[in-house]
């Protein structure tokens, strides 16, 4: 599966949002602007994570037939249980 800009530039923005949460750590922050920080990340990747698993999906179904008559429901359990598993 190629990754899109903006999928990639997601994954760089959360990089440096939890460069910013290890920098407050060793600041010693306050415990609760720390896991605000963290729940943002995690909110994201979730994000993130969605828009992977729905644009391969996508792809997935439409080329499912063209591939050995592939059934294509089958990709769509896949990915349910993806983002069943990611919670």
């Amino acid at each position: 599966m190629e990754y899109n800009p903006q999928v990639r530039n997601r994954m760089k923005r959360i990089e440096g949002q939890v460069r910013g949460i290890v920098r407050m750590m060793e600041e010693g922050k306050d415990c609760k602007d720390v896991v605000t920080q963290m729940s943002a990340v995690r909110t994201a990747i979730d994000r993130t994570m969605g828009l992977v698993v729905s644009s391969n999906l996508v792809d997935c179904v439409l080329h499912a037939e063209e591939r050995d008559g592939e059934d294509p429901k089958a990709y769509i359990e896949e990915a349910v249980n993806l983002l069943v598993k990611s919670r």
